[in-house]
């Protein structure tokens, strides 16, 4: 493991770093004004492979709470328990994540689970949910902004998902949805997504009503429009999402 020098941009008090994870890049936010409370974010990004790196609105809300974050790099992996060779032939996104993000965390920062909140923007936003479905006790603070829950539909259409699933059934049963377990799910769940999101907003809604109908607890805004599936809604959102994740955390910190 291994980290290069880092940089500040304009507007942002903190550092952004660009590390090394089991030769895989990740950008990390170092707080300019750390609260050392034993929290972190970790960081899932969309398809179009972005990350917060050097972004003012998600940085100043992370400075804000003085929450340090990782950003780790999936290609179009769509953050699943599959391989996908473009990421990694012979690991999967998802365990990447448990068996090298998340002890990378604890030897940078000393925080472990259940003190990392996860974040996700689009095909992040549903791995984000992928993880914390998956591993609810690990992983209890979940905000997935507009997640692309219903990635099969995408099958078949020449991206990595045509490698990794046989058909678009195949994918369905890996989508996020059917990962969720009726007695064991996330405490801290946020789901938002803008009703002009023509992708995404179907299978948002969706899942929503499958909470709502299970009894399982959550927070959702599919109301409010700043954008559609864009950047300006993402940022838009950001203080609401990462509000959430800090005050989650805060709420696991008191029970742990």
């Amino acid at each position: 493991m291994s980290t290069s020098n880092g940089s500040t941009t304009d507007g942002i008090a903190g550092k952004w770093l660009q590390v090394e994870i089991a030769g895989k890049t990740a950008d990390v936010y170092e707080p300019a004004n750390s609260s050392d409370n034993g929290r972190a974010v970790l960081h899932l990004h969309g398809h179009g492979l972005e990350t917060l790196k050097d972004n003012p609105t998600f940085s100043a809300e992370l400075e804000r709470h003085g929450l340090p974050c990782i950003c780790p790099h999936g290609q179009r992996s769509w953050w699943t328990d599959i391989i996908c060779h473009e990421f990694d032939p012979e690991i999967t996104p998802l365990a990447y994540l448990r068996e090298r993000v998340v002890p990378y965390i604890a030897e940078r920062w000393n925080i472990a689970p259940p003190q990392i909140g996860l974040t996700g923007i689009s095909m992040g936003g549903q791995g984000a949910l992928q993880l914390s479905y998956r591993y609810a006790r690990e992983f209890p603070v979940v905000a997935a902004i507009s997640p692309a829950v219903d990635f099969h539909n995408w099958q078949g259409t020449g991206l990595p998902l045509d490698e990794m699933f046989a058909d678009k059934e195949a994918a369905r049963q890996e989508t996020a949805t059917l990962q969720l377990h009726p007695l064991n799910w996330p405490r801290h769940q946020l789901l938002l997504c803008d009703p002009r999101d023509v992708d995404w907003f179907e299978g948002v809604e969706r899942l929503a009503s499958k909470l709502n109908s299970s009894g399982i607890l959550f927070e959702s805004d599919l109301k409010t429009s700043a954008g559609g599936h864009s950047w300006d809604y993402f940022n838009h959102v950001a203080a609401r999402a990462i509000d959430f994740v800090a005050d989650g955390l805060e709420q696991v910190s008191r029970r742990v």
